[in-house]
């Protein structure tokens, strides 16, 4: 019985090797292959632009398990989601992530229902998603503080800040105002409420944004060590 099990615990491990060695020569390409375009507005964009003719004679990677071109599939609610997850328990952010929204339409509804005047009532924004992108987009930071050492004395240098690192930090940051909540308050309350605070250019991540917006502005002296 024991040699059995031996047996079954090395093919198993043999079959695991396989697949990795697989699934990293999937994932090994050389620089010049291009990542797939798989949504529809992206293709638009690249007919209008004349770049898909281009891009069509270039070797292209194969997407991701989670790339999808189906209309329900939001690359920033992903990466929220995956932000949100924690110890792999993915079902139970969606889940999170899922009730946040629905409370942001109630919300949205409700003042939509309050408001006296139909250019008031267009004016309110009922869609969850569209309001996460536009809460997203008003908290990326447009520069960042680097530190870097001269002389002996490290200096905080201000400098511009890459489109990926200011979509983390806008992510991270909602999601800290949203710990920084009262053991009453569930998370997707207080998630919902610091989207729509944040859509509105307001709360505390409006605020972390601006603040280093100005230190990076008081440090504008030492600007000139990024290039020394």
């Amino acid at each position: 019985m024991s040699g059995n099990l031996r047996f079954l615990n090395k093919s198993i491990t043999q079959s695991l090797c396989v697949l990795s060695r697989g699934y990293a020569r999937r994932t090994s390409f050389p620089d010049y292959y291009q990542n797939p375009i798989f949504r529809k507005d992206e293709q638009s964009r690249l007919i209008e632009e004349g770049e898909l003719s281009r891009r069509a004679k270039l070797p292209v990677k194969p997407p991701t398990v989670y790339e999808s071109s189906s209309v329900y599939h939001d690359p920033l609610v992903n990466k929220v989601i995956n932000h949100v997850m924690e110890k792999g328990k993915k079902q139970l952010a969606r889940s999170l992530v899922e009730k946040a929204f629905e409370n942001i339409k109630r919300k949205q509804i409700e003042r939509y229902h309050l408001a006296s005047s139909p250019d008031e009532k267009a004016k309110i924004e009922l869609n969850p998603k569209d309001i996460l992108h536009k809460a997203v987009e008003n908290s990326k930071p447009l520069l960042q503080l680097t530190p870097i050492k001269r002389g002996g004395i490290t200096y905080q240098v201000p400098g511009p800040i890459t489109e990926r690192r200011s979509l983390f930090l806008a992510i991270k940051w909602l999601l800290e105002a949203t710990y920084e909540k009262e053991k009453q308050v569930h998370f997707p309350e207080q998630f919902a409420w610091e989207v729509l605070e944040a859509a509105n250019n307001t709360g505390k991540v409006i605020k972390r944004k601006q603040d280093l917006h100005r230190q990076c502005e008081a440090n504008r002296a030492y600007a000139h060590y990024r290039w020394q």
